[in-house]
């Protein structure tokens, strides 16, 4: 058990199953190169070949000790799956898992959890963070909470709420550069950029039909929390998620000086289940609350 290549051994059984390299590597999500690596160091651990390798021939052909592991390996990984799977689906029905972005899941989630544990102290609430929107068994989320423009295809997905973007800037950043109240001081400041397509300072920019804004310049960050603390800390004008900037705008880490300049993006945020299997009710009653807490939400 300890000295199990168990990577290797996922990936040939995956080109046994599969028939193929490329094929197994689709399987996997990872690229083709690693599977040829994975049986490659599989049979240098053995020390016999499990593919036989003919000049000019690209079908895979197993040899006689690559068919015997081959299918002792996807007859033992799948019976690994289903045991696992079955321990999954033990949970109790008070469980609920959310997936979602780390930035939501940081600045709106977080701060509403006591009001959802007092509202539903039967429920045991867990939150699991993933850019990516999938209901694998590798992460097993019952919903997830998405920001995009919906909907997606083959999932069910339920409108949230909206969103509005706005620039925000620290108080000391606002003050060193001359506390400007004007869209047209713009264009002599940094830019704070998020790779979130939906709060781009093209389309903002475009909604308030400014045309002399230089985008192209100006520090990328990954998400909404970091260029939102990147912010913070003076370097620059952020465009803001009203929904994810409550907290920094009350205690005043960050401004607002251009009022009624904000963009509105409808259905911004998404409720997506996968379809199917009717949701048990805990997680009906999750939904129910994520509602009540967009509409206490000016």
């Amino acid at each position: 058990m300890k000295n199990l290549p168990l990577n290797a051994l996922r990936a040939f059984a995956a080109v046994y199953e599969t028939g193929g390299v490329r094929s197994a590597a689709r399987l996997l999500d990872i690229t083709h190169s690693s599977i040829s690596k994975h049986v490659h160091d599989l049979e240098a651990w053995i020390g016999v070949p499990l593919i036989r390798r003919e000049k000019g021939v690209r079908a895979v052909s197993f040899t006689a000790q690559g068919e015997d592991l081959g299918r002792i390996s996807l007859e033992g990984l799948s019976i690994l799956a289903n045991g696992v799977e079955a321990v999954r689906e033990s949970r109790q029905g008070n469980s609920v898992i959310i997936s979602t972005t780390p930035s939501f899941a940081a600045r709106w989630l977080l701060p509403r959890l006591q009001d959802f544990n007092a509202t539903y102290p039967w429920i045991e609430l867990s939150i699991i963070v993933d850019q990516k929107l999938s209901f694998s068994s590798d992460q097993n989320a019952d919903l997830a909470i998405r920001m995009g423009k919906g909907p997606w295809d083959d999932l069910r997905c339920l409108p949230l709420m909206d969103e509005q973007l706005f620039p925000v800037m620290s108080t000391s950043f606002w003050l060193k550069v001359g506390r400007p109240t004007n869209l047209s001081c713009l264009t002599n400041l940094p830019l704070l950029h998020d790779r979130d397509p939906q709060a781009s300072w093209q389309e903002w920019a475009r909604s308030r039909e400014i045309k002399d804004l230089d985008t192209r310049g100006g520090s990328r960050f990954a998400s909404s929390d970091l260029v939102l603390r990147a912010a913070v800390q003076g370097l620059g004008v952020a465009l803001a998620r009203s929904r994810l900037i409550e907290d920094d705008l009350s205690t005043g880490l960050l401004i607002n000086p251009f009022e009624g300049e904000e963009m509105v993006l409808p259905n911004a945020y998404w409720v997506v289940l996968p379809k199917g299997n009717k949701p048990k009710m805990a997680v009906g009653k999750v939904i129910e609350w994520l509602e009540d807490m967009t509409k206490k939400q000016v």
